[in-house]
Parts: structure tokens; C-alpha cells; sequence
């Protein structure tokens, strides 16, 4: 997968193709309905499928104190995206000067010149150009005046629930990373530096990874079921976020115990993969008590990973 970042000569053999714009946070199933409409439009002129993103999200700019934290990072979202069919992703540099484009002038600068394109596939919440002035309706007549294919795709539904990046980031935070893996193309992931924490994890004799510096929204306090990536190589994990109430720490962290391994981890990016809650944190009476239901949260982690028909390498779902 290529990541461009700049459009200062743009690969000929990346124009005319089937664009489409937006920030597709998390790559979830309605991001993957657009890729796979893309893919159809290219087809059509033998050309690639472009999705052209904004980095940093443009709201970091306008409004930062109420942008939203990122559900994924950039070169994350490349690659969830190229596993759906994208051929190149545009991380564009959002500044002051892109924001200020009218939409008609951020559609002839970037949809017309700088990119060729053939064809141009959105969602019906769309908005582009400075204050959001241009929306699906806009964008219809500036595709008909230059001859560039459009199809609007409709949301998609899980359940009854509508797919969007919000929705999955309101469920990650209240912790029902299971609910948002099924609008995502993948488990959520969030990655981070494995620092000293303070060895009680080892002295029970499960030692725990705890992570620092995650530059994604982290779930919600709990137990988790998920995936550690150590190396290249993933391993079944158990992940507790949160304060420790039994042990008098109230601070929150991020600590992941990975199964059937034993190995130092310090100073190592890992990345974490949540599959399911197992339960909320609260405080036991001691340590022996904490230690017996550790044991109960790790046969209950098996016992959930056990509903995967492959091991943690490959997610693939069999009776969720």
C-alpha cells in the first residue's frame, strides 16, 4: 500500500480513477460498501481506486477542542483500507489554506486537476469545501459540469444500529468492543510503548505489559479478550484497563497479560487488538481473592478466543 501525502506530482497512473473523500476513521463496513463501489466505477475506465484522507482530521484544526480522538492511526487506515480493495490512500496535509478552498474551489483543485478523476463514490452525509458549504446536491452539479461519474451509497446497518465512526467511538468507550468489531473491517487496535509498571503482576506470577503513549481512543475501564502483535507475531492476550482498587492504585492503565508467553517486552511498540469485555473492574478484598479471579478472567479469555476457528495471526469468527 502507498501512502501519498502530497499531490506535487501525482503518479500518472494513479489519475482517472474512481475517487472517493473523507476521513474514514476506523474503516468500518460502510467505509469498506464505498471501497467495494469504487472498485466497480474503476473498473469501468481501467483506472485505480483513490481514497483521499485528511491528516490530522480537519476538526483538529477548526475545533480542538472538540475533535474527536482518533479511532485509527494513519498508517493503520492505509492498510485496512488497501485489505479492501483500495489501490493508493491520499493522507493529505490539512491546513489553513485547504480549509479556506470554497467547494468549488477544493473540487477543481483536487477532484479535477490534481487527480483526473473518472468517477467519485460518497456517502449522503458528505460535506466538503470551507464552513462544509458543499454538500451531495453540490456535489452532483460540479460532477455533471465535468463529466464525473457519481453514485451516493447508502449507510449501512448493523442491526438496527447505524455504522459510523461515531457510533463505533461511543461504544469503544463504554467498552462493548464487541459491538463495534462487528461495524469494523477488523478488531479495534490500539498500539503502545510496554514501559515499567510496578512488578505486582509478575509477583503473582502473570506478568502484564503495560502500555504507554497510545495515540488512539482507549476503551472504556474493564477486562478484556484480545490480541498482542510482539514482533510480527500475534498472541492471545487478556487486558486490563483502569485503575487497580485493590492494590490502592488509582491511576489508570493499560496492562496486557498474553497467554502461553514468556519473554521481556520492555521498550517494544505492541499493538492490541480487543475482541471481547469480560467484565468491569472492582475491587476485591485481597490479593489472594484478586489472584483467584485472575485465574477465572484468563480460562474466561480462552474460552471467548476459543469461538475463533483461527488462532490469534487471523481473526475469523465461528459462533459469535
Amino acid at each position: 500500500m502507498r501512502i501519498i501525502r502530497s499531490l506535487d506530482d501525482f503518479p500518472q497512473h494513479l489519475r482517472r480513477g474512481a475517487v472517493s473523500i473523507g476521513n474514514f476513521d476506523g474503516v468500518h463496513v460502510g467505509h469498506r460498501k464505498i471501497v467495494d463501489r469504487l472498485a466497480v466505477h474503476a473498473a469501468q475506465f481501467h483506472g485505480p481506486t483513490i481514497v483521499f484522507t485528511f491528516d490530522p482530521h480537519p476538526a483538529r484544526l477548526l475545533r480542538p477542542d472538540a475533535a474527536p480522538v482518533p479511532l485509527t492511526w494513519t498508517d493503520r487506515k492505509a492498510a485496512l483500507l488497501a485489505e479492501i480493495g483500495a489501490d493508493a490512500v491520499i493522507a493529505y496535509p490539512t491546513n489553513r489554506d485547504l480549509l479556506e478552498l470554497s467547494a468549488a474551489a477544493f473540487f477543481q483543485s483536487i477532484v479535477v486537476e490534481q487527480l483526473g478523476a473518472k468517477a467519485m463514490v460518497e456517502g449522503p452525509n458528505f460535506y466538503f469545501g470551507r464552513g462544509r458549504e458543499g454538500d451531495t446536491k453540490h456535489l452532483r452539479e460540479l460532477c455533471q459540469r465535468h463529466e464525473i461519474a457519481l453514485e451516493i451509497v447508502e449507510p449501512s446497518l448493523q442491526g438496527q444500529q447505524l455504522v459510523s465512526s461515531s457510533r463505533i467511538r461511543q461504544l469503544i468507550e463504554s467498552g462493548d468492543v464487541g459491538a463495534a468489531r462487528r461495524m469494523l473491517t477488523q478488531p479495534y487496535r490500539i498500539r503502545g510503548l510496554v514501559v515499567h509498571g510496578d512488578g505486582r503482576g509478575d509477583g503473582l506470577g502473570y506478568p502484564t505489559a503495560n502500555l504507554a503513549g497510545v495515540d488512539t481512543l482507549i476503551p472504556g475501564y474493564g477486562i478484556y479478550a484480545g490480541r498482542a502483535l510482539v514482533r510480527d507475531t500475534w498472541h492471545w492476550a487478556a487486558i486490563h484497563i483502569g485503575p487497580s482498587p485493590t492494590f490502592g492504585q488509582q491511576l489508570p492503565r493499560i496492562e496486557a497479560h498474553l497467554l502461553d508467553f514468556d519473554d521481556s517486552l520492555y521498550g517494544l511498540t505492541v499493538e492490541i487488538d480487543f475482541i471481547e469485555k469480560l467484565r468491569e473492574i472492582r475491587k476485591f478484598e485481597n490479593s489472594n481473592e484478586f489472584q483467584r479471579q485472575l485465574v477465572r478472567d484468563l480460562d474466561a479469555t480462552r474460552e471467548i478466543l476459543r469461538k475463533f476457528h483461527r488462532g490469534p495471526e487471523g481473526i475469523e469468527q465461528s459462533n459469535d
